[in-house]
């Protein structure tokens, strides 16, 4: 049996979801997360999605944070919190990570 680091599932659950957020694949991704997580994980996916479109149809005027940084920050965050109560997840999380990715961009 594969040994799964807590905070590498948390990085890339990040990276994945992050760019999941405005691709087709966020519609099996909230779905998902809904189903693993709970409904909590599926709102804060539609956030992200959210601030990303808004962002990314909005003219850009002086310095700013870069928005997918933090996004990928603030869902890294949420992992490691749901792994620490929940370490049985990180299994159940790498499937979704590995199918989000293949997923993307269909």
């Amino acid at each position: 049996m594969a040994v799964i680091h807590r905070d590498r599932v948390a990085w890339e659950s990040a990276r994945v979801f992050v760019a999941a957020a405005t691709d087709n694949a966020y519609w099996w991704l909230g779905e998902t997360l809904g189903r693993h997580l709970g409904q909590t994980y599926e709102r804060d996916l539609a956030r992200t999605r959210t601030r990303l479109l808004r962002d990314e149809a909005r003219p850009v005027r002086g310095v700013r944070e870069d928005p997918l940084s933090a996004e990928v920050g603030a869902w890294r965050a949420r992992i490691e919190d749901v792994l620490t109560e929940r370490p049985e997840l990180a299994a159940v999380l790498w499937q979704v990570i590995e199918e989000t990715g293949r997923r993307l961009g269909r």
